[in-house]
């Protein structure tokens, strides 16, 4: 399986982007430094789904594609990966039907389910809310950063901090041992898709 080489995980929610074409948006993201998307557009029927990823594939050849859930659309277009809900498919069956050359990805919101997707073959794990976030909400009260610190000493699986993840968060998240952080609104919203996705990168580099 190829190495998780990203940093940024850009999540997307077509109802987030203030009307402007998803794809555009993408495809500003990927030119000013994302390298990894998350097609998560949970509402759209196989058909409309399998034609997006397309569209996305063809329009920004250099992103990772992950496809959120359908394994069939992944495996179909030869994405990059497949990303699961933690209530979704088994991640053990779903890691035996990809192929070789594809990562699986894990939604998780405990340590517990940290490590149980490491156990269970998972490539890297989504680990969130960290921060409260609307759109999270559904999955309880933030986490914190305690929480993110105790299962990146735990685990050796590749951790993305998600939930209000701002810059100024970013920085924090990664000194907290997190491999990279996932975002929605911070880059999709933004009036600056460009600069927004650009001081991201640079607060995740934590080197810098």
């Amino acid at each position: 399986m190829p190495p998780v080489d990203f940093r940024l995980y850009l999540v997307t929610d077509r109802q987030q982007t203030a009307g402007r074409p998803l794809v555009s948006v993408l495809a500003r993201a990927v030119r000013a430094g994302v390298r990894a998307v998350q097609l998560r557009e949970r509402d759209l029927p196989a058909r409309e789904l399998h034609a997006l990823a397309r569209a996305i594939q063809r329009e920004l050849p250099d992103a990772r594609l992950f496809i959120n859930d359908r394994v069939d659309v992944a495996l179909a277009l030869r994405a990059q990966g497949v990303h699961l809900r933690e209530s979704g498919l088994p991640a053990e069956v779903v890691r035996g039907l990809l192929w070789p050359s594809q990562l699986l990805g894990l939604s998780v919101h405990s340590l517990d389910g940290v490590m149980a997707a490491e156990q269970h073959g998972a490539d890297f794990v989504v680990l969130g809310p960290i921060y409260d976030t609307p759109s999270k909400r559904v999955y309880g009260p933030p986490i914190g950063l305690p929480l993110l610190e105790q299962a990146a000493k735990k685990v050796r699986v590749p951790i993305f901090a998600i939930g209000g993840i701002t810059a100024t968060r970013a920085r924090a998240v990664r000194q907290a041992g997190a491999f990279g952080v996932a975002v929605v609104s911070s880059i999709l919203s933004a009036v600056n898709i460009e600069r927004a996705t650009e001081d991201l990168l640079a607060a995740i580099d934590i080197e810098s």
